[in-house]
């Protein structure tokens, strides 16, 4: 079942550095949500905690129907893209994202062929990694997460490394993902890529406490 993404009251501190004090957010299905805010404001440790990398101190998680930590560790529909995608660099896009769908046995070939030709990387699908330019590499971290056809998007940066031709691509991309229903989270250094896809935004600040 796919309710989207729900946190309530979120605390998570390091030491005596509060980096989430009582978060609150509500991503629907068929809604892109954006997260603004300086570095440090706590940005990825927020998505970390949604994706069960990270444990909250106080509060509430529920990916779909799942509270996470409670009823799973890690929600189970959810594409991620948080930080520099890593792969293995020697063998090629197709072979990286053929190993990964292993995992969960998921999907197959034409699953993967057809997600590699979604985001533009269909000619160099069995190039080895190593020979991927940044923004290639970053269309392959988009493919990984988007591959298993997950409920729920967690997109940290996602149009880093890519030229304007990419962003355009991508934008195009999550915009047509939203409207088959995904519930998306997305983090930007770009007001345009805010602007132009979020359907709300919450702004992050800095603890100075």
């Amino acid at each position: 079942m796919n309710n989207g993404i729900i946190v309530e009251h979120l605390y998570k501190s390091f030491g005596k550095e509060d980096v989430l004090i009582d978060v609150n957010l509500t991503i629907p299905p068929g809604k892109i949500v954006g997260v603004v805010g300086n570095n440090g404001c706590g940005k990825t440790v927020l998505m970390k905690c949604i994706c069960g990398f990270m444990k909250a101190d106080r509060g509430t998680v529920l990916v779909g129907d799942k509270r996470i930590g409670r009823d799973c560790d890690f929600p189970d529909r959810i594409g991620i893209i948080i930080e520099t995608p890593g792969f293995i660099p020697d063998m090629s896009g197709y072979r990286n994202l053929k190993t990964l769908a292993a995992l969960k046995g998921l999907i197959g070939k034409k699953e993967i062929k057809d997600v590699l030709l979604r985001v533009g990387l269909a000619q160099n699908m069995h190039k080895s990694v190593t020979k991927y330019s940044l923004g290639m590499r970053q269309r392959l971290g988009i493919a990984q997460a988007i591959m298993e056809d997950p409920d729920v998007l967690i997109l940290d940066e996602p149009f880093n490394g890519l030229d304007r031709s990419g962003v355009e691509e991508m934008r195009e991309l999550f915009t047509a993902l939203k409207q088959s229903g995904k519930a998306i989270l997305l983090a930007s250094h770009n007001r345009e890529d805010i602007r132009m896809l979020c359907d709300e935004v919450y702004q992050m600040e800095v603890n100075k406490k």
